[in-house]
């Protein structure tokens, strides 16, 4: 026996809901769990690794779709497409609790690794584990907000951090010497994980001084071992402050 589903209904699973409410109407979307939050921080840019369709429900769940003119009376608009990304840009995500729990420990994660990657103990001149950071904004009770991204979020625990630990936002200054027959594979593999390229000279070796993130410091340290066989040699030889006025994080 085959059940009639009326021809305005389209069923969706393992769903994001995204929900607005305009005109006096209800406006939904429907969206792959975990990228609503990856679009509004912009990690995600491709709209359909985020709607699963460009259909724009009065409910999502019983696969009602909105009418046209519903829509164009909210929107001012019939695109679908547009509609879809007002909801998306100001619309409120409905997850439960467990979901909105597991999503706002995932961002906390983030954000103590993006600290990790960008900072450093301007004492020994090393990077933090990421156990550590967690650990440090756990003691200032830092607060994960959902609708920031974790980008922003970082700059901000690392402004915090500082009033409790010796954390600086900093670019390492490194030395590297590596064999002359090495040098060109090597540079080749090591520039995606070079930030600033300030000198380079063949000699006996090919001696290269640059500036990198702290968090690729572990990266080139075990590249640089593992593909000259022990016989190329890493220095750290200063931290570069990153201004306090530079507030992007790429």
């Amino acid at each position: 026996m085959s059940i009639f589903t009326p021809t305005n209904q389209i069923r969706l699973t393992n769903v994001a809901i995204v929900r607005m409410k305009r005109a006096g109407k209800r406006f939904e979307i429907a969206c792959y769990k975990n990228k609503v939050m990856s679009w509004r921080s912009g990690a995600e840019k491709d709209l359909d690794e985020v709607l699963q369709t460009h259909t724009v429900f009065t409910n999502v769940s019983k696969g009602q779709v909105a009418k046209k003119e519903d829509c164009i009376a909210a929107f001012q608009t019939d695109e679908l497409t547009e509609i879809c990304k007002q909801i998306l840009a100001k619309g409120e995500l409905q997850v439960s609790d467990k979901e909105r729990h597991a999503q706002l420990e995932q961002m906390f994660r983030d954000i103590a690794t993006i600290v990790v990657e960008k900072c450093v103990n301007p004492e020994t001149k090393r990077p933090y584990t990421v156990n550590l950071i967690e650990r440090a904004m756990k003691d200032i009770h830092y607060s994960v907000k959902a609708n920031k991204s974790t980008k922003q979020q970082a700059l901000e625990v690392i402004r915090l951090l500082k009033e409790s630990m010796k954390i600086e936002r900093a670019h390492m200054r490194l030395r590297l010497r590596l064999p002359v027959r090495d040098g060109k594979r090597l540079k080749e593999k090591l520039k995606p994980l070079i930030k600033v390229m300030e000198s380079e000279e063949f000699s006996e070796d090919l001696e290269i001084v640059c500036l990198i993130d702290p968090g690729c410091f572990r990266e080139i340290d075990e590249l640089i071992r593992r593909e000259t066989k022990g016989k190329a040699s890493l220095e750290v030889l200063s931290l570069k402050e990153v201004e306090e006025g530079d507030e992007k994080l790429e």
